[in-house]
């Protein structure tokens, strides 16, 4: 059974920064595209940033492009998210999946909160 464990969040001012992690347990991510997503309570969850094992491994979305580094350690089985220059607007709860059709992704772990103040 694969798990996923976010952490890192927390409150933070805009402007500030902010390093989540997320390790993964039963299943190895050397061979996946992985993703983090974020979700606002009574919105659908949005895709937020993806790292593959390609050549052009990284792809952003455009609200945080420039601002966010996904990147992964492949011994430790963990993705990481580096989050600069936060703003208000990416308060949301943090997941990280794998990046599957919807009927292919793992179970969802319980996210780590992230507030940004104004």
């Amino acid at each position: 059974q694969v798990q996923l464990v976010e952490s890192g969040g927390g409150l933070v001012q805009a402007g500030g920064s902010l390093r989540l992690s997320c390790v993964v347990s039963g299943r190895s991510i050397r061979f996946a595209p992985m993703g983090w997503y974020r979700q606002v309570p009574g919105k659908q969850r949005e895709w937020v940033a993806d790292i593959t094992t390609g050549p052009n491994p990284t792809t952003y979305a455009d609200s945080v492009k420039g601002r966010v580094i996904i990147s992964r350690d492949n011994a430790k089985n963990t993705v990481y998210l580096e989050m600069s220059r936060l703003k208000p607007e990416d308060t949301a709860v943090y997941y990280c999946n794998t990046m599957a059709p919807m009927s292919a992704l793992w179970p969802w772990g319980q996210g780590t909160q992230v507030t940004v103040s104004s």
